[in-house]
């Protein structure tokens, strides 16, 4: 059994085919798939998905490269949204937040400031309720961890990460998990695939991020939740174990720090 622990199943790529898509997932043993928000705009949509299969789950949240269009009246509609939602098993985490300093519009100083603002403002809907978190980490990781310093939260996962190892650990000791997923797959990410096999495997969950950050063998195509068992084989081969033990041990840890998902596993 395998968890994607963060999947656009909404996205445009996938208008039409999101019920294909996550039953092929579910063919393959995806059992779970996790769909995170990223604006006001898709919340209904992404509870719509996992309702309609049986595979899936849904995060709320606002992604920092909606914040430019976003309103403070979006944070209360969410606070709003999530107050209701709780009360929903396929509810999960509050996601996908975070800090992104590598687009340029997103690097000016006010932007800087309007997506720290979001940000911790989500950070605190997360902690009142008691939920973790779906982190969008680029270039932005010393950032999102002064935040979490100050606004503590229960865990969560830092989506997609590629930070140093000193920041891993740090991560770590706040009670997070790591994900992993496509660009682990390509041989030139060294980085990626030093931190894939060294750091604890307790650590570790396994993502699609799909439609994008495509696996090495699908590379420029769309990406699929159904590529993850693939993708958790380069970590079996990376880690030296054998698939089911690394489909194991990474289903663990997305249960841990996601505990609504045992309701529906």
């Amino acid at each position: 059994m395998w968890i994607d622990t963060h999947c656009h199943l909404d996205a445009a790529e996938f208008a039409g085919q999101a019920g294909k898509v996550a039953a092929a997932a579910g063919a393959g043993a995806v059992r779970m798939v996790v769909i995170p928000a990223v604006e006001r705009g898709n919340f209904a949509e992404v509870a719509r998905l996992a309702h309609a299969h049986d595979n899936c789950c849904y995060a709320l949240g606002i992604h920092p490269i909606c914040v430019p269009q976003a309103h403070e009246d979006d944070l209360a509609l969410l606070r709003d949204e999530v107050a209701r939602a709780m009360d929903d098993p396929r509810f999960v985490a509050i996601g996908e937040i975070g800090l992104d300093f590598f687009i340029p519009l997103l690097t000016e100083p006010a932007m800087r400031d309007k997506q720290a603002h979001f940000y911790a403002a989500q950070l605190k809907i997360a902690r009142d309720f008691g939920l973790p978190v779906l982190l969008h980490v680029r270039r932005s990781q010393d950032q999102i961890l002064k935040h979490l310093r100050r606004i503590a939260v229960p865990g969560g996962i830092a989506h997609a990460f590629n930070g140093s190892f000193q920041q891993a650990q740090i991560f770590i000791d706040m009670g997070f998990k790591l994900g992993f997923g496509g660009a682990m797959t390509f041989t030139r990410a060294l980085q990626i695939r030093r931190l894939a096999s060294e750091l604890p495997l307790e650590s570790i969950v396994l993502e699609t991020d799909a439609p994008d950050i495509s696996p090495a063998w699908l590379h420029p195509q769309r990406n699929s939740p159904e590529e993850l068992p693939r993708i958790g084989d380069v970590l079996a081969e990376l880690r030296g174990l054998p698939p089911d033990e690394i489909a194991r041990i990474t289903t663990t840890n997305a249960r841990s720090i996601l505990p609504r998902l045992d309701s529906l596993l």
